[in-house]
């Protein structure tokens, strides 16, 4: 599988806490982070819920 790089862009501040569980789900606990995960449809969805606060790109 493909890897991908995923940053936290935007802060959690305000947000619904589903968006906030989701973020500490990929392990994003703070603003700038990045951290590599496998390219999976449930990383993907993960992904997708909260496209608005994070970058991605391939690793």
């Amino acid at each position: 599988m493909a890897k991908i790089k995923v940053t936290q862009v935007k802060s959690r501040i305000r947000r619904p806490n589903k968006q906030k569980l989701t973020l500490d789900a990929l392990g994003l606990t703070r603003n700038q982070k990045t951290v590599v995960h496998e390219d999976t449809p449930q990383v993907l969805g993960m992904i997708n819920k909260v496209k608005h606060l994070v970058q991605v790109e391939k690793a």
